[in-house]
């Protein structure tokens, strides 16, 4: 028989095709006859990837992963952050059940899950998402596997729309949560995700982090440019710094400004 062939060249990154070629391969061994394929979503999907973001991938699973499955890929995930590879250490996926995955009755269930720059998974319904979704089936890259659209009914911009209503609410208390906007790096993340809610909730679409600051820095009030701009020229510092004061308060005005358009 005939193996798929595997792409080699779904990033601009050569060290970071290997590494994606190495997961493939060797997470299909892992799971045998249960593996689908594997794919990219997130950044490097909806466009505008660069050294600084995570790799966030999707491996669907046909049923549930066996206890002995799940020991293998815990091993495997506990292993890349001590690599020396830059991307080993950028990896962030989900190991989705095909069925779940396929349609939003699916929301709500936890699949096994590594987060960006950890050692040790979990099982979580982080990537068990509507955007999620829609980014696979829209723009999703291919490593090996069938084409993303036959993997994922459509997601409709109403879809989209209600759940960019849900985010816009939870946004500042979730990040209130595990973080504060005093910390420069929430205080940027909470304004780039503020621009791609309001870019969604308009267009009916998902847009790269960059391209919804740009978007929101043309196509927004005038008051709400230069924080926009900041927080595009901040992306690479470092994420601990101390946000500048007066940008803590505008944030917290750009959140109550984008609640008042989406949700009335």
């Amino acid at each position: 028989m005939t193996l798929p062939t595997m792409n080699r060249n779904a990033t601009q990154f050569p060290e970071l095709n290997t590494l994606l070629v190495e997961l493939a391969e060797r997470t299909r061994m892992i799971l045998g006859g249960n593996f689908v394929g594997a794919y990219l979503q997130g950044s490097f999907a909806v466009g505008d990837a660069d050294m600084a973001s995570d790799c966030d991938f999707l491996i669907p699973v046909r049923g549930r992963i066996t206890p002995e499955q799940e020991a293998a890929l815990r091993s495997l995930h506990r292993e890349f952050p001590e690599r020396p590879e830059h991307w080993a250490k950028h990896l962030e996926g989900s190991y989705p059940d095909k069925d779940e995955l396929r349609t939003l009755t699916g929301l709500g269930k936890e699949w096994l899950y590594i987060d960006h720059g950890w050692s040790e998974m979990q099982w979580s319904t982080h990537c068990n998402t509507e955007v999620v979704r829609w980014s696979l089936r829209e723009c999703g890259g291919t490593i090996i596997g069938p084409e993303p659209r036959t993997l994922v009914d459509e997601v409709s911009a109403d879809v989209l729309r209600a759940k960019m209503r849900e985010e816009v609410r939870d946004l500042i208390p979730h990040l209130n949560h595990w973080t504060s906007l005093s910390i420069a790096w929430s205080q940027r993340y909470a304004v780039t995700t503020l621009c791609r809610i309001l870019q969604t909730f308009e267009s009916g679409r998902i847009t790269s982090k960059r391209a919804a600051l740009l978007w929101g820095r043309e196509s927004l009030d005038l008051e709400w440019a230069p924080l926009i701009q900041r927080a595009l020229d901040g992306r690479a510092a470092f994420w601990n710094e101390p946000a500048r004061p007066e940008d803590i308060e505008k944030t917290t005005a750009f959140a109550e400004y984008a609640k008042r358009r989406v949700l009335g």
